[in-house]
């Protein structure tokens, strides 16, 4: 029997790149997925962008925020919205490679519920992330987050069971999350094939440095 898969994204003016993102997951080699989208307040066109595609291609399910309630608690609305087994992260700036999904699904069904996997640059040679695959997780994840979070692909009931995202973490959301699950004794599955691409310029990691350190920072002293 096919395995539903629910793919999540937040939407914060992110028409430059979306519509290239949006179509990364349609093109998906596997089929059987809803996509919930959720504009959190977007000024641009990405509400537009978004509500066209859903006209088109009824897996797409558009959750508009009534105001911007940043990502952490948009990705968690979607969880609770969400009707799949799995849940797959998707960022708004980013691209999957066509057999995304089809590669992650066939290590989950063998058991293994929390999957990642390495990512492409865009406009770069370089490739992230370089050590979660080769060096225990609990090592390096108390230095750094080691793990690219729009590759994440988790069994929803392990998300459920843990709360889902921290909501007192506005950013750092994904190290908070990759830390718990580890600290509870779950395992992180990395594949060493690239499924992903993302851009390192006017992203979220790019945009709030001193933010993301911040919250980065906390999650480090609650490791201690």
């Amino acid at each position: 029997m096919s395995i539903l898969i629910s793919v999540i994204m937040s939407v914060k003016n992110g028409e430059k790149y979306l519509n290239q993102s949006i179509e990364s997951i349609l093109n998906q080699s596997y089929k059987n997925f809803e996509f919930l989208i959720c504009d959190d307040g977007s000024s641009d066109n990405s509400l537009s962008i978004i509500n066209n595609y859903s006209l088109k291609d009824s897996r797409i399910k558009l959750i508009k925020n009534k105001k911007s309630i940043g990502l952490t608690k948009s990705l968690n609305r979607l969880i609770k919205l969400s009707k799949g087994e799995v849940i797959a992260r998707q960022d708004a700036d980013d691209i999957s490679t066509v057999d995304r999904f089809t590669t992650q699904i066939n290590l989950y069904r063998k058991g293994k519920k929390i999957i990642t996997a390495r990512a492409n640059i865009i406009n770069s040679k370089k490739s992230k992330p370089r050590f979660s695959y080769f060096v225990p997780n609990k090592i390096i994840i108390k230095r750094k987050n080691c793990f690219v979070h729009g590759t994440l692909f988790i069994n929803k009931q392990i998300l459920i069971d843990n709360n889902c995202y921290d909501e007192e973490f506005y950013y750092s959301q994904d190290y908070k999350l990759f830390s718990d699950l580890l600290e509870k004794g779950y395992k992180i599955n990395t594949i060493f094939k690239t499924l992903y691409s993302v851009r390192n310029e006017g992203n979220i990691s790019s945009l709030k440095k001193d933010e993301q350190k911040y919250f980065a920072d906390l999650v480090k002293q609650r490791q201690i």
